[in-house]
């Protein structure tokens, strides 16, 4: 099954920065992936896991702050870090361009319901309490990370 997904009719997601590509109901249960712009200064993600899926990220543009298990590395252009399943890991934009990166999730739950629901946590909506219950649902798992909180210091 061939999927062809125009940018044009990618949903966009303004208030978060993330375009839906395509779905895991779209890819025949294959993998999911969006696209997602992170402005500097503010966080991309906190820290998380999936149960069930591996992560890829490939940086379209700018440099991205990623966090590995207790590992900081940045991510520039062109560079591809693959996240393996049950390995907490975290990002945000670094320096001072914003960061655009294309991310693909395999062996992933469908997910662009979990993209809307934090649409709306970001336009003050829905609640970000509401969006943890669903860790489950969407396998992603809020985690604690001594070494993501100290790279602010």
């Amino acid at each position: 099954m061939t999927v062809l997904i125009r940018a044009e009719e990618a949903e966009v997601l303004s208030a978060s920065g993330v375009t839906l590509l395509a779905d895991v109901p779209d890819t025949s249960g294959h993998l999911t992936s969006h696209r997602s712009i992170f402005q500097p200064g503010k966080e991309g993600a906190p820290p998380h896991l999936h149960r069930e899926a591996a992560e890829l990220f490939f940086v379209l543009k700018g440099s991205l702050r990623v966090l590995t298990g207790d590992n900081l590395d940045v991510l520039d252009q062109g560079d591809f870090l693959l996240v393996p399943p049950n390995t907490p890991h975290a990002f945000e934009a670094a320096g001072d361009e914003p960061a655009e990166v294309l991310f693909v999730l395999t062996q992933a739950k469908p997910r662009f319901g979990y993209y809307r629901l934090l649409e709306g946590a970001y336009r003050g909506e829905t609640s970000w309490t509401e969006v943890a219950e669903t860790s489950d649902l969407y396998d992603n798992h809020y985690v604690e990370s001594p070494a993501w909180q100290a790279r602010q210091s």
